[in-house]
């Protein structure tokens, strides 16, 4: 089974199991991560946000116009920024590694 490590908010790093075919926002939740989701994956808001680690960015799909829009409106963006709800695990991903921000900003109507 794939692997992924959360770097949390103070610091502390995380290695999950991680299954194949859920987004990174699921598996946060299923392994009690402190990442909100408020839209529950939807693409409507940007409170999943997390920094994808340089290395394993480019191992990514390319963000669609809708998940760009959202990010727009995450606190703390930076060049590696995803949402996480938009991240789906496969087995090419194993050792992920995702930093949560600082912060979020729940923007949801």
């Amino acid at each position: 089974m794939p692997r992924m490590t959360f770097i949390e908010r103070d610091g502390t790093h995380r290695a999950v199991d991680a299954p194949a075919g859920l987004s990174v926002l699921e598996i946060a939740h299923k392994h009690g991560v402190d990442i909100e989701g408020a839209c529950e994956g939807s693409l409507a808001c940007s409170t999943c946000h997390v920094i994808v680690d340089a290395a394993w960015f480019k191992a990514l799909e390319t963000p669609t116009e809708d998940e760009e829009d959202m990010l727009d409106l995450a606190f703390g963006l930076t060049r590696t920024s995803r949402l996480g709800c938009q991240i789906v695990m496969t087995p090419a991903l194993d050792g992920l590694i995702v930093t949560l921000p600082s912060a979020t900003r729940n923007a949801q109507g």
